[in-house]
């Protein structure tokens, strides 16, 4: 891992361990360029300190990619805790917390994958920089992923009521985007592997339960996974009969040649860069640029969605690269005003 550490361009890398709780936590800071870094904090079984690394340091280029595109005045972080056996939750986080604090405001955070509610207020009680409104967070992503599919539909030539959606997870970010798009009149498939909880989100939408195996595959419009990243690789890119994807998981595509196949068959691809990032606007905006309304900044999304996908159609360079050159593009023009 710390072989891997010295190939990481990146701006930091804290390793943070503490014997007493079974706290083993790696913070990646990717770039600060634009304004102190923001991104969540993962807890998963990590099969090694090395993967676990790797997965920050992935999740923190995407953040510093969402907030440039997004017009935030923050840059990308992300932080990722190894859940096994000898953690002890109620006393890990606390400390957790405390690590954060000591950075001063550099990193500001809330929650991700595997990381309750109670482990946000745990590390709050120690930390000012903490975002505990899941609700909001969640909200913000289905507000600003609606504006994506939007952009999708304007391209396509077609109304977005009456548009069949396949959402994956039925997590706080999966149910918030059904509540979203069932209230704008989208007809919705959802499925998680928690089967009693997409019976939950479909009672409360009228969404229809599908299979986890298969809903990749669902004859629908919109493919929209909102769960765990890198699930569309190259077999599901060449299955999908989705017209478009727009998801709101993080690095939701396997690898460039997962895009490509995607891009061959005409899908609109919206970057997750762009789809997911409600929730950072949401954070950002309220508590470092004192935004008393963000909506302007995430109807934005919408408009930068369907500028790079015109470009795709234009030039051919897959979305992500189009996302990727203007957020670096943002990021080296606010260096060079310095």
């Amino acid at each position: 891992m710390f072989e891997r550490m010295h190939d990481l361009d990146v701006d930091r890398v804290v390793l943070w361990r503490d014997t007493s709780s079974g706290l083993e936590a790696i913070l990646v800071i990717d770039n600060v360029t634009l304004g102190p870094s923001a991104g969540g904090v993962r807890t998963r079984p990590y099969p090694s300190s090395r993967d676990a690394l790797a997965d920050a340091a992935a999740l923190a280029r995407a953040m510093t990619l969402k907030c440039a595109l997004a017009g935030l005045t923050a840059g990308g972080a992300k932080c990722v805790v190894l859940d096994h056996p000898g953690l002890d939750r109620a006393r890990a986080f606390p400390v957790l917390g405390e690590r954060i604090a000591e950075l001063g405001g550099l990193f500001r955070t809330a929650g991700d994958l595997g990381t309750t509610a109670a482990d946000l207020a745990a590390m709050a009680s120690r930390c000012p920089w903490v975002h505990t409104q899941e609700v909001a967070l969640a909200g913000a992503v289905a507000h600003g992923l609606l504006r994506c599919i939007e952009a999708c539909a304007a391209l396509r030539g077609v109304a977005v009521a009456g548009l069949r959606v396949a959402v994956q997870g039925a997590g706080s970010i999966g149910a918030a985007v059904a509540r979203r798009l069932s209230a704008a009149g989208l007809h919705l498939v959802i499925a998680d592997i928690d089967d009693a909880r997409a019976h939950a989100v479909a009672g409360e939408t009228g969404a229809t339960v599908g299979d986890p195996s298969t809903i990749l595959t669902a004859p629908v419009d919109i493919l929209a996974p909102c769960a765990l990243g890198g699930v569309i690789d190259v077999a599901a890119a060449q299955s999908m009969r989705a017209w478009a994807l727009c998801g709101a998981a993080n690095n939701l595509l396997a690898s460039p040649e997962a895009e490509d196949a995607l891009l061959a068959r005409g899908i609109l691809a919206v970057p997750d860069v762009v789809a997911s990032a409600g929730a950072v606007i949401e954070g950002i905006g309220t508590t470092v640029m004192q935004l008393a309304d963000r909506t302007q900044l995430l109807d934005a999304l919408g408009t930068t969605a369907g500028r790079i996908l015109e470009e795709w159609r234009v030039s051919g360079a897959r979305p992500s690269a189009i996302a990727t050159q203007w957020a670096f593009a943002q990021i080296a023009a606010r260096r060079a005003a310095r």
